[in-house]
């Protein structure tokens, strides 16, 4: 199935804060939805699920003309599944906010239907409930508009169960969405690690910076295929084109240029879905104190990358525990898990590999994210021959320096001229058996892996930063 990077657009017109005046006018044309069991924001802040849905008609129930359909590289199936997850959470004291994406592929309950991959919950659960009433003697447009209606239901309530968040507003952007908004205003600049060529989502890039337009953008964020690390590597593409366009509209004042208010209205009018209680124009006038529109673009924690169900089918496993602990940590909810009184989440470390095992940094680097540091510089050491492994710092009694080296399994920590106070240097050497070692192995993306591929959350993105970020 296609994903879809439409919530970015979504996105746009409720994290920035720009031009909330004019959102009523914004809104006016947009379809609103009833009944799915949301919640009301009383736990301190706003959580909205955002969605991109694979369909061939837009936000009205009509469907694209052909040449739009071939514009997107869509064919005629038609699908329901939610191939872009988003869990936006606007704290109410005016903090940033945090963009959790959830990998569509993960293995979750789904209410009433057991387990499944927790993008056909809405799917699976719209056909099941449609054929239910149709078999009950209702009309096609009555069975059809219930069925839906659960189909959203299962969704908001999987997400919910899978992060431990009440979700307060909905918001769905179907396949054409993305392309409409996205040229509203004026194409969005990315940057590519490396030129690309994948004929299944249309993606043929060059390396390096570039502008794209809505269609070419699209395939952007729909490559998965040719991607080291498959959909979390396209996951990476949403976040930093989501952050992207946020970015640039902050510093473009779009929302002020009336001939692109105008095609983001009408794109808006054509493509999203929102619920019938979320009152956008004063929820608009909240967020506009958001500091400088920043917003954090986060990924869920996965255990296993390359897991099969027991009738052989590919799935992503995430462990529910982990993945509520995690976000309730991430938005200031759960418990600090501190060592020697220092937040792992405060400190970043850079690591080198200074051994002949290939790999070895990546791998420690991934270890340590899953214990809730951040990563900076991961690379091979370039400084001369290191007999063994050690911890660097401004002073050796640098408490982040020491946490670090207790969650890599007791490593000196040495005193380095010239690293500034807080700065944390990781060498690794031959020598090295902590966590992240295992006998020299390597994360396999490939999907033929035998045994558990665990990814640990990466680093957050900024769309406060300036510039894109270059990825895969």
């Amino acid at each position: 199935m296609r994903g879809l990077a439409a919530a970015a657009a979504v996105a746009v017109l409720v994290v920035t804060g720009l031009g909330w005046q004019q959102v009523d006018a914004l809104t006016s044309t947009i379809d609103r939805i009833g009944n799915l069991g949301l919640g009301g924001g009383k736990d301190g802040a706003v959580d909205i699920l955002m969605v991109g849905i694979d369909s061939r008609t837009d936000a009205h129930g009509n469907p694209l003309t052909e040449s739009e359909r071939a514009m997107l590289h869509a064919g005629d199936e038609e699908g329901l599944n939610t191939d872009t997850i988003l869990l936006i959470r606007v704290p109410n004291d005016g903090r940033s906010a945090t963009a959790i994406s959830i990998p569509r592929d993960s293995y979750v309950d789904i209410p009433g239907m057991g387990k499944g991959k927790i993008n056909s919950a809405f799917g699976v659960t719209k056909f099941t409930e449609q054929q239910k009433l149709l078999g009950k003697g209702s009309d096609w447009d009555t069975a059809d508009r219930k069925s839906t209606e659960s189909g959203r239901q299962a969704l908001i309530k999987s997400v919910a169960n899978l992060t431990g968040i009440t979700v307060d507003h909905y918001a769905e952007v179907g396949l054409l969405g993305f392309v409409l908004l996205t040229d509203a205003v004026g194409g969005v600049e990315v940057c590519l690690n490396k030129a690309v060529y994948e004929p299944m989502s249309g993606a043929d890039f060059p390396a390096g910076k570039q502008r794209l337009d809505g269609a070419e953008a699209l395939s952007f964020v729909r490559q998965r295929h040719e991607l080291p690390r498959g959909d979390l590597d396209r996951i990476v593409r949403q976040q930093v084109y989501m952050a992207q366009l946020v970015h640039q509209i902050l510093s473009a004042n779009t929302l002020t240029n009336p001939g692109r208010l105008q095609q983001l209205s009408d794109a808006v009018g054509r493509t999203i879905v929102i619920d019938d209680g979320w009152n956008v124009l004063d929820f608009m006038q909240q967020l506009k104190d958001l500091s400088g529109g920043q917003v954090k673009f986060e990924t869920i924690p996965v255990q296993d990358l390359n897991a099969t169900t027991d009738a052989g089918e590919s799935v992503v496993q995430v462990d529910p525990k982990a993945v509520s602990k995690y976000v309730a940590k991430m938005v200031g909810r759960g418990e600090d898990e501190k060592k020697d009184g220092v937040d792992p989440a405060t400190v970043t470390a850079d690591i080198f590999n200074a051994s002949s095992v290939g790999g070895l940094a990546g791998q420690v680097s991934q270890a340590l994210a899953g214990k809730g540091f951040r990563t900076g510089t991961v690379d091979n050491w370039i400084g001369g021959p290191i007999q063994s492994s050690r911890v660097l710092a401004a002073s050796a009694t640098d408490p982040k320096a020491r946490a670090v080296a207790e969650a890599l399994g007791g490593l000196p920590v040495l005193s380095e001229a010239g690293l500034s106070t807080g700065s944390v240097r990781v060498l690794l050497a031959s020598d090295y058996s902590g966590p992240g070692s295992s006998a020299g192995s390597t994360f396999d993306f490939t999907g033929s892996s035998t045994t558990p591929t665990p990814v640990p959350p990466a680093p957050p993105i900024d769309a406060g930063q300036n510039g894109p970020k270059c990825v895969n």
